[in-house]
């Protein structure tokens, strides 16, 4: 009995536990798009990425402060009244407004790369045909027309975002062959070769290497919507990043059209317009241009280096204590130097204030570029940058009004009304559901 009860307990063991189990389920390795980006890690590709990319925020930022210099110009040209003018900068921001959500679904299905490229076209193009406007509803129209080629240049640092790192997104404040479609989005459609390519290349200028294995991740089913912004998962982020984008874009732009106009109506401490204005009679009343002085183009380049001044310390701030805060912090400041603005100043304390508030608007604007594109997975990335770009359009269609019209009769009214909506936007970045410091990106809803 013996013998036989030893042979029954071999038997079980060796059908418990087969030896070659483990090595034939094994099957070749994978890894996803974030593993692949962080094994590659930063290097040379993404420091020209950045010096390419970073036009896309240079022809932006040249369409403003053109739009705050012109200002003077256009209204002694056509002899234009502050509604005329305001109307100008109004009409590029719903260009932008109409076309951000249009290009954000064109990109989220046929690549960040393609519409990146037609808006720069498309850009280039009316603006050199602003040059040769006859009337003035040919230079709004024109105007207008750049708006919606400026709208696409989101997409750019939708590229940087989707290419960067966890721990290095935060460096994107700062088209050609050398920029690749993202490999996030080639995988969201399907396209793993394609992806594997870009990595590829991406580890070859770095003089990096790619994980072992393929690319493995699910096909996105279907790619994003507008409705997926209000799916009950993404519902109270998108809303507040909709009002802190509206804000921002507000303070942003405001700060920029109000520094123009405090100059040249010469607004400061209550005064007036200075004395020996050109006034020209037109239609029911006269109209009265001033020409910016060089001291005033001095203080508005110096005020403009602002822009970048707290970038080091917006980036220490994003990396140490998260985007909700940073962008909270950054709100709540700008907001009281608004209010800083009311007191009687001097023109250094001028040039000191207005240098301080575009270093904020500039850090505002920074932050919640890169939290939008973090918090939203790729396969409604682009809808999600392209929806918020539009809706914060409404803020920036509003600045002019505010900042060339309502500023001019009431100083204490148009300062207050700036800083009361920063500190709006402030309580809803604190406030954020979802806080996207050191989390990977999100493939799939």
């Amino acid at each position: 009995m013996e013998p036989q009860l030893t042979k029954y307990v071999n038997t079980v063991k060796m059908e418990e536990m087969p030896p070659d189990a483990p090595e034939t389920s094994k099957g070749p390795k994978t890894f996803s798009v974030e593993d692949a980006v962080e094994t590659i890690g930063f290097g040379r590709f993404h420091i020209m990425l950045f010096l390419i990319m970073g036009s896309t925020g240079i022809a932006e930022a040249m369409e403003i402060m053109l739009l705050a210099v012109i200002s003077s110009s256009i209204r002694c040209e056509w002899h234009l009244q502050s509604w005329q003018v305001a109307l100008v900068t109004m009409m590029v921001f719903f260009g932008y407004m109409i076309f951000s959500i249009v290009l954000g679904l064109l990109a989220d299905r046929y690549g960040r790369l393609k519409i990146l490229t037609l808006s720069f076209l498309w850009g280039a193009y009316f603006s050199l045909l602003t040059s040769f406007a006859p009337t003035y509803a040919w230079f709004v129209f024109l105007r207008c027309m750049v708006g919606c080629g400026v709208s696409g240049h989101s997409q750019g640092l939708i590229i940087k975002t989707e290419f960067l790192p966890k721990n290095f997104r935060g460096y994107m404040l700062p088209l050609s062959q050398f920029v690749p479609e993202s490999a996030r989005y080639n995988v969201s459609v399907g396209k793993d070769q394609a992806a594997m390519e870009t990595l590829g290349r991406i580890a070859k200028i770095n003089r990096s290497k790619m994980p072992e294995g393929r690319i493995h991740e699910p096909v996105a089913e279907n790619l994003g919507s507008f409705m997926d912004l209000l799916d009950p998962k993404y519902r109270r982020t998108s809303l507040q990043i909709w009002v802190i984008w509206l804000g921002i874009a507000f303070a942003y732009y405001g700060v920029i059209l109000a520094s123009s106009e405090l100059l040249e109506n010469n607004l400061l401490c209550g005064t007036g317009p200075v004395q020996g204005s050109i006034s020209v009679e037109k239609g029911e009343g006269p109209c009265h241009c001033n020409m910016l002085s060089t001291s005033d183009y001095h203080t508005m380049i110096i005020s403009t280096i602002g822009e970048i001044a707290l970038n080091p310390f917006n980036i220490l701030g994003i990396n140490l204590i998260g985007r909700r805060w940073t962008l909270g912090i950054t709100m709540t400041t700008t907001g009281v130097f608004f209010l800083l603005l009311i007191i009687c100043l001097s023109r250094t304390g001028l040039i000191a204030i207005l240098f301080c508030l575009r270093a904020l608007v500039s850090a505002n604007f920074n932050t919640i570029y890169i939290y939008t594109a973090e918090v939203y997975p790729t396969v409604m990335r682009a809808i999600g940058m392209g929806t918020s770009g539009s809706l914060c359009r409404i803020g920036a269609m509003a600045a002019p009004f505010i900042a060339q019209v309502l500023l001019s009769a009431s100083i204490i009214g148009g300062l207050c009304l700036f800083a009361g909506v920063c500190f709006v936007c402030a309580l809803s970045a604190f406030t954020l559901p979802i806080e996207t410091k050191g989390r990977a990106l999100q493939q799939v809803k």
